[in-house]
């Protein structure tokens, strides 16, 4: 699959396999000057009691011991796991609420519409979705052509075939892809990355705990299953999983690890052309690129990311043999089709991807999977639809008055750290006022002309054709300038992120509702939540990621020497406390690979807190429903993390997400806060009680 993007765009939740259509671009804004007058959330008495919500607490348990399940333990009681989900959180809730409203609007949109219309793509596409009697009669069909051109292929064809199969399909061996160059973020830059480990992560081949061999074994049952689907013996079927899991193993073994990935410096490796043919001689790179590229675009320099992962795949252009690279492509193309052939194929995915891997027991009904490939590969073209019904334009004026008034708290933040210079505060101040702000859609829509969605064809071609249209339009930007307007969200999302090549924060009209944000509710609530989320994504453009892109989105260190060394002292403080949580039986979480999300958690409380105590609730003490401003506020932060997990999810989850577990967003975030300490009385001798000395403040 084309590479839709290279570096983490920093967001506020992990996201699913179908959300990674995110690339980097740049935008810069000249310097604001702010006032440092703050501007209240209207509060009314009608409002006051809406918010934080008592059902959703444990009382049975003091705040002191455990204040995540003191906050949350209701809900978690009220909502148990769904077994069609490894893990149901209010984030999930929201989403699932965001999901009824897509299916109302693509079942209005009926089945009669003008051939090429927006409405017609998304409706038949979804359609296809939900008719799975077909894709069981066509059985191998949809794939069959692909297939044999696989395995007919010559050895000299290899360069063709993976060009192909990089333009959305799968990502075999390597990807690329088009994103701003990280130190000219005017330009755009073609990257090339590792790719090809099917497991996601390298710990998956390399560790051998129980859980880790589990999933390893589903793996290769999985990649058993396709093979004997598609027609090969059960026999060859299990030889050939083998030689692949064997293949993947050897490019684990020179992945980067998780801590490793962070530093954006070490993936920052210019190559020409000449010098890419020069290091990676085994592959004709001329043919590669124009193969790749449409039009006439040429590539004249490269960003190789992995360089050990690069010189593997160089190498095993001389060791594999030529059916083990055609079982491998095939397996590539079979498993980037499997949700969208028959019900065989989807059950083997699930086994693998959801039930081994996370815990899930249960399928999402059919309807719900259709409606995701619509609403991923025509995202925009389903959000325009859903912002019209569902949006409303005074959200949109109320988020910028909160927004504004959480730049304005950080910016005081900033101004009186004792740990920082006068020349990176001066510095930090003219990134922090250039942020771009983006709110519930874009002002332009995407063009989706260009693809071509047939009901007479099958399934799995109408989503390859929209797949390879989002690869081409990624591709063609690379002789242009970066597109500043483009958004890496689509609307419905219910998500929210910080973009470092961008300098922008961008919040879609999907998480713009209960519980994030409840224009009648009282402002201790929304500080709490959405306000929480707008500085968290604000402390990304000063997180250890972050901090090493300027004002105008390139990769410059911006910091003095002794500055920097601070703010690492600082951060791997933060990270200990993290990594000192088990998280399932003797695994910890791993502070360094979540450093930048806890540091954002970590500044998002702390610039929401002080932005709320200057509306006129925050700066008084009336109590609503028996609880202080200062609870409330604490309470509906916590009621966003409010989740049921299962075992396996929280160990994957440990592996991939750079995101803490929910219960440590709460609990170990909070305890750096002196001010949460005194909002319930917490006195040292309790669990969740943490010695000053112990406490960090970075933002």
């Amino acid at each position: 699959m084309i590479l839709y993007f290279l570096l983490q765009v920093l967001s506020l939740h992990d996201r699913s396999k179908y959300t990674l259509l995110i690339t980097l671009t740049m935008n810069f804004k000249k310097l604001l000057i702010f006032s440092l007058a703050m501007t209240a959330m209207t509060m009314s008495a009608g409002n006051l009691n809406k918010g934080v919500d008592r059902s959703n607490l444990d009382l049975s348990t003091k705040p002191g011991e455990n204040f995540y399940q003191y906050a949350c333990g209701g809900w978690m009681k009220a909502n148990p796991l769904d077994p069609q989900y490894a893990r149901f959180g209010t984030f999930d809730q929201l989403a699932e609420n965001n999901r009824e409203q897509l299916k109302d609007l693509i079942m209005n949109l009926g089945t009669n519409n003008p051939k090429g219309s927006l409405a017609q793509k998304v409706s038949d596409l979804y359609l296809q979705g939900m008719d799975s009697t077909l894709r069981n009669q066509q059985g191998n069909k949809p794939v069959e052509t692909m297939l044999a051109q696989i395995y007919q292929m010559p050895r000299t064809d290899l360069v063709a075939m993976l060009a192909d199969m990089h333009r959305g399909i799968a990502s075999p061996f390597f990807d690329a892809g088009v994103m701003a160059d990280l130190k000219n973020s005017d330009q755009n830059l073609m990257y090339l990355t590792a790719a090809g480990l099917g497991m996601g992560d390298r710990d998956y081949y390399l560790e051998n705990d129980e859980n880790t061999t589990k999933v390893r074994n589903a793996y290769l049952t999985y990649i058993e299953k396709l093979f004997t689907l598609s027609g090969r013996k059960a026999k060859d079927a299990k030889k050939t999983a083998k030689n692949i899991l064997a293949l993947e193993t050897e490019f684990a073994k020179v992945a980067m690890t998780r801590e490793e990935s962070r530093d954006y410096s070490k993936q920052y490796n210019i190559r020409t052309i000449a010098q890419l043919k020069a290091d990676y001689p085994n592959f004709d790179w001329n043919a590669y690129f124009n193969l790749l590229m449409p039009g006439n675009i040429k590539v004249d320099k490269v960003c190789v990311m992995h360089l050990n992962s690069m010189a593997k795949f160089n190498e095993m252009l001389t060791t594999l043999k030529d059916n083990e690279i055609r079982d491998y492509l095939a397996f590539k193309y079979l498993d980037a089709a499997s949700n969208y052939l028959t019900d065989d194929y989807e059950q083997a995915s699930f086994d693998m991807y959801s039930r081994a891997m996370s815990g899930k027991t249960v399928m999402q009904p059919r309807w719900k999977r259709a409606l995701n490939v619509p609403n991923y590969v025509l995202g925009e073209a389903v959000g325009e639809l859903y912002v019209n019904k569902y949006f409303p334009e005074e959200s949109k004026k109320k988020m910028m008055k909160l927004v504004n008034n959480l730049k304005i708290a950080l910016g005081e933040h900033i101004a009186g750290l004792t740990w920082m210079s006068p020349k990176t505060k001066v510095n930090a101040l003219v990134k922090l006022n250039s942020f771009t702000v983006k709110i519930g859609y874009p002002d332009q829509w995407r063009d989706y002309s260009g693809i071509n969605i047939d009901r007479d064809a099958y399934y799995w071609e109408n989503v390859s054709n929209a797949r390879r249209f989002e690869a081409e339009y990624q591709l063609s930007q690379l002789d242009k300038p970066v597109d500043k307007a483009k958004w890496q969200m689509t609307p419905q999302t219910v998500n929210a992120y910080y973009d470092p090549s961008t300098n922008e924060i961008c919040f879609p009209a999907g998480i713009l509702q209960k519980p994030y944000f409840d224009p009648d509710a009282d402002d201790a609530s929304n500080y709490g939540a959405i306000g929480v989320v707008i500085g968290h994504e604000m402390t990304h453009g000063f997180d250890d990621q972050g901090r090493n892109f300027d004002h105008n989105g390139n990769m410059i260190d911006w910091w003095t020497e002794e500055d920097a060394a601070k703010f690492q002292e600082l951060a791997d403080k933060l990270g200990a406390q993290y990594s000192a949580e088990i998280v399932a039986d003797d695994v910890h979480a791993n502070g360094t690979f979540t450093m930048g999300e806890n540091i954002a958690d970590h500044g998002g409380l702390r610039v929401a807190y002080s932005a709320f105590k200057k509306t006129e609730q925050g700066a008084g003490e009336e109590l609503i429903d028996g609880f202080t401003p200062d609870q409330r506020f604490f309470l509906s932060y916590a009621n966003v993390w409010a989740a049921n997990i299962t075992k396996e999810e929280i160990l994957r989850r440990t592996k991939v997400d750079p995101h803490s577990l929910g219960i440590n967003r709460v609990n170990v975030a909070i305890r750096n806060l002196d001010y949460f300490f005194n909002a319930f009385d917490i006195k040292p001798g309790e669990k969740m009680w943490r010695d000053t000395v112990d406490r960090v403040t970075i933002w």
